[in-house]
């Protein structure tokens, strides 16, 4: 279950290091924008065109910083479409809480619109209780704001609340104390806080539940399938979890099913591997591919190669999900030895089976699959920290074709386009020819590893992306389109 990142908030705001100059290890500027225009491509994609988060920290820190710099209005907007268009979590929980100190009034529409599951309303407290936005303390409105929540959500939202800790909706319960309304929410939440209660008066799903603890026999009851995961299942009760879950949750516990034996349930991989594979379920769940791409990258040996293959199925037809980016397209991948490490960088026990390279070459795929003439160029590197050799080579090789109009360069490396050093590099001479050949061309480069920080560049018709999400199929097309660079109407547009 997800949850803010708890490493990012768990320390008080006071400990946030202060922001690097406004630019890059290379003197180049880190941004080419306002705080509005800031905090509106973070809302939009969670990243920043012409810079990179080298940690999250560091992104805690630049979205703080742009909300103090603008209108409070402006933020509530920004929450609002991160959480709506976005689908992000923390980010939007942590505009939220900064809001109900900034502009107490402007919080109460932002939190309705925002805090829109038990997941989102314990993200909310998690973060204010860290000192992140301001306060440590959830204060009266905070306070009355979590209260109705949980008087006006159902009680299956509610359940679903109850899935996850630090803290628990138990904790948050304690914290509030909500009315209940009526006798089934009070004996719901006296049997959650370990409180007295009326047990003719619990919900049915609750005293089924309490029911199967005492006889583990019984049918499974209708609850959160987390709780009933912490208890010991048989093969057969898994097999029955996995055709109960939603897609995601099948996505993401197929490991947990393969450990626990239910696959060796007569019928249960083929069930599995039609629903992984489902077209009605996936134009419903509309899962990226980069996610799919890791889910496959986390499969153990466990899973039966039919679920593998679902998977891939999956993710073949996300591949038709990602947004067009029309035009002559060239997509340059870096093919070098340094490429086959983990995109996640070594980590010690953390370290992702997704490779740069895998990452490569679905950007590759991707350009393919929405633009059938497409060219790719892979390049690659003797000397690894060298790469200018390999991006003249690469710009070249791009200003030897007749006409272009996008060149996407995917690496390990820093951005090559450097305005700084030295008058110019080899690659942005080579982008100069190409471009006074082909004047409305563009240049994406994508670092998918990398260092802290990219190389920002003046020009605007070059976009610089650092690390790697799905956002970025997005955050290209709008680019190549011409909208990127308007990101503060799209937010300006939202209604709070």
């Amino acid at each position: 279950m997800h949850m803010a990142n708890k490493g990012l908030f768990a320390s008080a705001v006071a400990k946030l290091l202060p922001r690097a100059d406004a630019v890059n290890r290379e003197g180049a500027p880190a941004y080419a924008y306002g705080p509005e225009a800031k905090l509106a491509q973070i809302a939009a994609t969670g990243t920043l065109s012409d810079s990179f988060y080298g940690t999250a920290e560091m992104q805690l820190a630049d979205v703080l910083e742009a909300a103090r710099a603008v209108d409070p209005l402006f933020v509530a907007k920004a929450a609002v479409y991160a959480r709506t268009s976005g689908v992000m979590k923390d980010m939007p929980a942590l505009l939220t809480a900064w809001l109900t100190l900034a502009e107490p009034d402007l919080s109460v529409s932002v939190f309705g619109r925002v805090i829109d599951n038990g997941r989102m309303l314990r993200s909310f407290v998690q973060i204010i209780r860290s000192g992140q936005a301001g306060r440590t303390s959830l204060g009266s409105r905070p306070k009355r704001l979590v209260q109705q929540w949980l008087e006006q959500a159902s009680i299956r939202d509610v359940m679903h609340a109850a899935t996850g800790n630090a803290p628990s909706l138990a904790d948050i319960v304690k914290m509030v104390h909500p009315r209940p309304a009526d006798a089934q929410r009070k004996a719901f939440y006296g049997w959650l806080i370990g409180r007295p209660y009326d047990v003719a008066a619990l919900p049915a799903e609750i005293a089924a539940f309490e029911a199967w603890k005492q006889d583990q026999a019984q049918t499974l009851p209708e609850v959160p399938f987390e709780w009933l995961t912490a208890y010991p299942l048989s093969a057969e009760q898994w097999a029955e979890l996995a055709g109960r879950i939603g897609w995601q949750a099948l996505r993401m516990n197929l490991n947990t099913l393969a450990r626990n034996g239910a696959f060796g349930v007569e019928g249960l991989t083929d069930q599995v591997a039609a629903r992984l594979a489902d077209r009605h379920a996936l134009r419903a769940v509309r899962p990226m591919p980069y996610q799919l791409m890791v889910a496959l990258g986390q499969v153990g040996d466990g899973v039966p190669l039919k679920v593998q293959a679902a998977l891939e199925e999956a993710l073949e037809f996300s591949l038709a999900c990602v947004p067009k980016v029309s035009g002559r397209v060239v997509v340059c991948p870096d093919v070098s030895g340094s490429m086959q490490s983990p995109v996640t960088g070594y980590r010690k026990g953390a370290s992702s089976k997704v490779r740069c390279i895998d990452v490569a070459a679905l950007v590759a795929a991707a350009m393919l699959r929405s633009n059938r003439e497409a060219r790719v160029i892979p390049f690659e590197q003797a000397v690894v920290p060298v790469t200018l050799k390999a991006t003249d080579r690469i710009a070249a090789n791009a200003a030897k074709l007749a006409a272009v109009d996008l060149v996407v360069i995917v690496s390990d490396n820093e951005s090559w386009v450097d305005a700084t050093r030295n008058g110019s590099t080899a690659t942005m001479q080579e982008w100069t020819k190409l471009a006074k050949r082909n004047p409305h061309a563009k240049l994406v480069c994508i670092d998918i590893a990398p260092y802290g920080t990219t190389q920002a560049s003046a020009r605007p018709e070059i976009l610089n992306l650092g690390g790697f999400s799905d956002a970025v199929f997005d955050t290209v097309a709008r680019f190549v389109s011409g909208e990127t660079r308007d990101w503060v109407s799209i937010v300006e547009q939202v209604e709070v």
